[in-house]
């Protein structure tokens, strides 16, 4: 266990040395702030809570923007490693090829999660300031929407790594990690709307529709932020899909561990078998 937690101490100052903490903290700090300003505007006409208009706002800019963070500091976390030699050098001491993949994820973990805490963090912290009231439902569903993205992130995390545990160069892990962002937060939610569109619901049924959002990681944490919590889904336009739906929060944070173990699992065995 220490040599994992030294690998990802590594990883860490590593992040801090390329910027990468600091550029993922800004970025996302700069953008809540904006949504938090712009977006809770018109809540005083709407009748809506300030912190659920930025819950729906976050929640809808995390699907897009913390799957491609994610992917972009892990598509080269083994690859990388190896064309630079370093790889080798790191399993020349005694530490297990598990235990280099998994101080690594928790590294990279760690730096995404404390870069959307903080980004995420300072939305609540500017409508405190601004004189919002805050209650405990809009306190919970604002604490369960920054840890569901951070377990997205994870998600995408380990997505990334298998990526970087099967390809042979930087520059093919970096095409299909981008490639795989576009199918799952883009391509995957149009190709299904068209299904439903053509299929107009003859043989689609609620049950089949459930699992279908479910093969997708990004559509289960728009579930769980978007229809979970009743003073958000009210608001987002969602509770019509939050009634009628069967999956309950609990199955689909089970959804998004799944999603998080098995690419993780298959990297491990990929780098496991793979020849320096």
């Amino acid at each position: 266990m220490n040599a994992v937690i030294t690998i990802a101490a590594k990883e860490i100052q590593q992040a801090i040395r390329n910027r990468w903490v600091l550029a993922s903290t800004l970025l996302l700090a700069g953008l809540a702030l904006s949504l938090t300003f712009l977006g809770s505007a018109p809540t005083g006409t709407v009748g809506a809570r300030a912190l659920d208009v930025v819950i729906v706002s976050l929640s809808s800019l995390t699907i897009f923007l913390i799957p491609l963070i994610a992917l972009l500091i892990s598509h080269d976390a083994i690859v990388g490693d190896m064309e630079r030699g370093t790889m080798l050098l790191l399993l020349s001491y005694p530490v297990a090829r598990w235990q280099v993949l998994l101080g690594k994820f928790l590294g990279h973990l760690a730096v995404l999660a404390f870069a959307t805490c903080l980004g995420y963090g300072a939305a609540a912290v500017a409508l405190l300031i601004a004189g919002s009231h805050f209650d405990s439902d809009g306190l919970t569903a604002f604490a369960a929407m920054i840890g569901s993205s951070v377990l997205l992130g994870a998600v995408f995390v380990a997505i990334g790594y298998l990526v970087s545990a099967v390809v042979r160069d930087r520059g093919t892990a970096a095409g299909v990690c981008i490639g795989l962002w576009l199918a799952l937060v883009l391509i995957y939610d149009m190709a299904l709307l068209g299904l439903l569109v053509i299929d107009q619901g003859r043989n689609v049924s609620g049950g089949l529709l459930s699992a279908l959002l479910l093969l997708n990681p990004t559509d289960a944490y728009r579930l769980f932020n978007l229809t979970g919590f009743a003073n958000v889904s009210l608001f987002s336009g969602m509770a019509g899909l939050a009634g009628s739906s069967t999956l309950s929060v609990g199955v689909l944070l089970t959804a998004l561990v799944l999603w998080t173990l098995v690419p993780l699992a298959g990297a491990a065995l990929a780098f496991s078998r793979r020849e320096l």
